[in-house]
């Protein structure tokens, strides 16, 4: 099994969970969080005040597959979610030793 963390464009999230949905990923956890990499934030003006904004607001979406949908799906979270410019984001995959549905105590595979 692999676990998929994608750093993604907050407009871009409808368009990787219809991404995700459409090649058969059924659940995914979804948060809100801010960071920078290479875009190193930018300054905003407030009230003729000029502010840094160090960290930018951005989606995190974290997924587990099988092992055989892992690469399906990490093509289907880059086309959903690049647009070519800097910004679009990160995907991380890491192997995942195991899951457990604590509702049926289900493992493996069968819990995703």
């Amino acid at each position: 099994m692999k676990y998929i963390i994608s750093i993604i464009k907050p407009g871009k999230l409808d368009d990787v969970r219809e991404a995700l949905s459409g090649i058969g990923v059924t659940g995914m956890t979804v948060s809100e969080v801010k960071g920078f990499g290479r875009q190193k934030g930018h300054t905003e003006l407030y009230r003729g005040a000029e502010y840094a904004i160090d960290f930018i607001p951005k989606i995190k979406v974290e997924v587990a597959v099988d092992d055989n949908l892992a690469d399906e799906a990490v093509r289907a979270v880059a086309s959903a979610a690049g647009t070519g410019k800097i910004g679009d984001g990160k995907i991380f995959l890491l192997n995942l030793q195991e899951a457990i549905r604590i509702r049926t105590g289900e493992s493996g595979s069968e819990a995703l």
